[in-house]
């Protein structure tokens, strides 16, 4: 089931913003994650964020945060990987929205192969000014 996130929800996120982070972009060292982490979870309750709940253990598997049309990011536990989660949830976030965008890191291929599937198209590539990898600036509009 796919709900807004609760207040009680922001640990089990957080740890799937973590886990997620840090194994996905292994390119980028793990402290930088770390370090990033309290300004995330202070500022991660005034986005929109939509949590993926399993329906048989009511424990999050992902989440997708929204910050107006930009999405700030989809995240799925390692464990619930591959089995359309991350789908959904974009797909739940295109019920209202109009139109998506999104930087990827480019060395996230996985990443990046998804969003195409799902009609994101490439508008533009960019420097992260944070981590000095290259991002590539991807929209979706209805």
């Amino acid at each position: 089931m796919i709900r807004a996130m609760k207040e009680q929800d922001l640990t089990a996120v957080m740890q799937i913003w973590y886990d997620t982070n840090v194994k996905a972009h292994c390119f980028i060292p793990e402290e930088y994650w770390a370090g990033h982490f309290p300004a995330v979870k202070d500022q991660l309750p005034q986005a929109e964020i939509y949590v993926f709940e399993n329906d048989n253990s009511d424990e999050i598997d992902g989440f997708i945060g929204l910050t107006g049309s930009y999405i700030a990011g989809i995240f799925v536990k390692e464990a619930a990987q591959s089995r359309g989660i991350g789908a959904q949830l974009l797909n739940y976030a295109k019920q209202f929205k109009t139109g998506m965008e999104l930087s990827v890191y480019q060395k996230n291929t996985q990443a990046v192969r998804f969003y195409q599937r799902e009609q994101f198209m490439i508008q533009s590539e960019q420097i992260d000014d944070s981590t000095g990898e290259r991002e590539f600036i991807m929209a979706w509009t209805k």
